[in-house]
């Protein structure tokens, strides 16, 4: 073949690949993108559709497990923000149609190995393809009240509760919830392991994080919309600066030595924000 043609094939090649995947200034955008196949591209990253597909059949073998002996409705429940320091634990529970396509959800993972823009993206096709999902909260004071771990079991129950399906199987990451009614199965890092639990993790951090931003621009000294409440070196400097906010774990022993802001009726404003 002479060197020209085989320069052209070679031009053409490159052309196709999506290497930089593309940005975009909004979500409609994105969305505009979706249905192309660049879509895969951009959510699995440098695996090849074909291997993103049997990753997320793995996912899925649980599900199936259930779907074969005729459950339909089987949710997924994860929660997020328990190692903060200020702001509520999140939790968030998904069900999706039995035998779904799996191509209309590649990329779902874990959230915490996701860009925000990856979350963002997958966190939209959750909220389509889903049949039902509930959000729970556990607010700073119940923390205080409870224990973060057992904020984190209320947070979850009261997910699993805010679905508009009842679900016959909960799907839970780590360890069991007490008393719980409803018959399940707890996966320790469930978010890795697990499909429902892995899209759950996506839609509660995504709630959480939005619900920072807000208080961000309650408590802008804080920098809430950067760190999301976790203990930066920035978010420690600031409450050396400025103390504790009404959304701090003021509970937590490090945060109890620092002087705390005064504002006796900002909670229940503040938790208004999730309505």
């Amino acid at each position: 073949m002479p060197k020209r043609a085989r320069a052209k094939i070679s031009k053409k090649k490159s052309s196709l690949r999506l290497s930089n995947p593309p940005l975009f200034k909004s979500e409609e955008q994105f969305d505009d993108f979706l249905p192309v196949d660049a879509y895969s591209k951009l959510v699995v990253g440098r695996r090849s559709v074909r291997s993103e597909i049997a990753r997320i059949e793995g996912l899925l073998s649980f599900e199936h497990i259930l779907w074969t002996r005729g459950l339909r409705h089987i949710a997924g429940v994860d929660e997020v923000g328990l190692g903060a320091l200020a702001g509520p634990v999140v939790a968030a529970a998904v069900i999706f149609p039995p035998y779904f396509s799996v191509r209309k959800l590649l990329g779902v993972n874990d959230s915490k190995k996701l860009t925000p823009l990856k979350r963002d993206a997958l966190n939209r096709r959750i909220q389509r393809e889903a049949v039902a999902i509930g959000i729970g909260m556990a607010e700073v004071n119940e923390i205080a009240e409870l224990n973060i771990f057992h904020a984190g079991q209320l947070a979850m129950r009261r997910a699993v509760s805010n679905l508009t399906v009842a679900p016959e199987h909960v799907l839970l990451d780590g360890r069991p919830i007490d008393d719980f009614a409803v018959p399940h199965n707890c996966f320790i890092k469930g978010d890795s392991l697990n499909f429902s639990i892995a899209a759950a993790s996506i839609v509660a951090k995504v709630y959480r994080d939005e619900l920072m931003t807000e208080f961000d621009k309650i408590y802008p000294q804080y920098g809430f919309g950067r760190h999301k409440g976790y203990g930066t070196e920035a978010h420690w400097e600031a409450l050396k600066t400025y103390g504790t906010s009404p959304i701090h774990r003021s509970s937590y022993e490090r945060l109890r030595e620092l002087s705390t802001l005064e504002d006796s009726d900002v909670q229940e404003e503040i938790f208004s924000l999730r309505k």
